[in-house]
């Protein structure tokens, strides 16, 4: 059996900061994924430079080496209708390429690493968390994602009603579709339903083009995908997407009421622990920021029992999760017409996090249209 002070179950963002601080501090920590790296992972693929400062890469230097498209401006509409852009003048994100961002964090993180195998069972033995027979360790991070096994041990089935469900293709441009391509790599492009339960969004990373959309609705998920596709080629924003190299995913967004994130010598951490925004559904910071401090915690006496608060603490309070009725669903496509409602909440609030730390606004015009959406 292979010992470690810490096994992460999960490669990504929110296990790769946690390793990362933790291996700092003299810690030999295992990474476990059930996928060699690199690999593709299903996300719009851009993030703030207060990712970039957390996990302390320079955004020269890695844009030497991989893909790191400069964003300045944003095109926001409703699918089926009119769109209005927001420039800043000057770099507020960045669009990267989630195959070559996990893998640089996790080779960056300097931990061991278990890559390819699936975890199949967890047990608690003699005060150690043993993981297929075959890792032991005394304390155990969930950061798996949505389906995370060691998520699943500590509370079971996640509520369905918070749980987003998207699909997404990332793509190569090449040819007639490079031509046809009006998305620009300095402004990605995002376009709501109708019904204000979700919304699509365009990204492009050099001559790769993200394209996804989702809701809180997983039946309906399909057809407006079909939507939204459809709305892009008439628009003449793209030419018709390949048929095949579709994903499909799912998360939870954070609620009202937390979810259980700790158990003995246990935590969870990014998507595993239900953490992504509840208005933009944006999962890279609070994966991040919550490695971070699981590591602190696990480093500190005691620091397991204040985990969660600490989390919440700076994640703030979810607002009330229902769904907009008429009239607030009318009220939110207006809003989305104006260019001020545009830049000062969809944007400044809920995907820059220029206002402070993400959270709901907390007037009554935000939560007309901060029901449901994805990332």
């Amino acid at each position: 059996m292979e010992h470690a002070d810490v096994l992460i179950v999960g490669a990504g963002p929110a296990g790769s900061a946690c390793a990362a601080r933790l291996v700092a501090a003299g810690c030999d920590v295992l990474v476990i994924d059930q996928v060699p790296f690199p690999r593709d992972k299903p996300c719009a693929g851009w993030i703030t430079p207060d990712v970039l400062a957390r996990v302390g890469l320079d955004s020269a230097t890695y844009a030497a080496r991989h893909t790191l498209e400069a964003i300045s401006a944003f095109r926001v509409g409703r699918i089926g209708g009119a769109a209005v852009d927001v420039d800043y003048g000057r770099v507020v994100s960045y669009a990267i390429r989630r195959s070559e961002l996990d893998a640089e964090l996790l080779r960056r993180s300097g931990a061991r690493t278990d890559l390819g195998r699936r975890v199949c069972e967890i047990r608690r033995e003699k005060g150690r968390w043993v993981v297929n027979g075959r890792w032991s360790a005394p304390v155990l991070v969930g950061a798996g994602g949505h389906f995370c096994p060691v998520a699943r041990m500590l509370r079971g089935a996640s509520a369905p009603e918070a749980t987003v469900v998207a699909r997404q293709i990332e793509y190569r441009l090449g040819g007639a579709a490079l031509d046809a391509c009006q998305i620009r790599p300095e402004r990605p492009e995002l376009y709501f339903c109708a019904d204000l339960l979700g919304y699509g969004w365009c990204v492009r990373k050099g001559d790769h083009l993200n394209l996804g959309l989702g809701r809180r609705d997983p039946c309906a998920l399909p057809r407006h995908v079909v939507a939204f596709v459809d709305f892009l080629v008439r628009l003449g924003r793209i030419a018709p997407p390949p048929r095949q190299g579709w994903h499909g995913h799912a998360y939870l967004v954070r609620r009202r009421e937390p979810l259980r994130i700790t158990g003995e010598g246990m935590l969870l951490v990014g998507d595993a622990a239900g953490l992504a925004a509840p208005e933009s559904g944006e999962g890279i910071l609070p994966a991040v920021v919550s490695g971070q401090r699981a590591a602190r915690a696990i480093l500190e006496p005691g620091g397991l029992r204040h985990y969660a608060g600490e989390v919440a603490g700076w994640l703030g309070h979810a607002p009330e999760s229902r769904a907009p009725g008429a009239a607030r669903t009318r009220v939110g496509l207006a809003l989305l017409g104006q260019g001020w409602f545009v830049r000062r909440v969809v944007f400044d609030r809920w995907f820059l996090h220029r206002a402070g730390r993400p959270g709901p606004l907390g007037t009554g015009e935000a939560r007309c249209i901060s029901w449901g959406f994805s990332h």
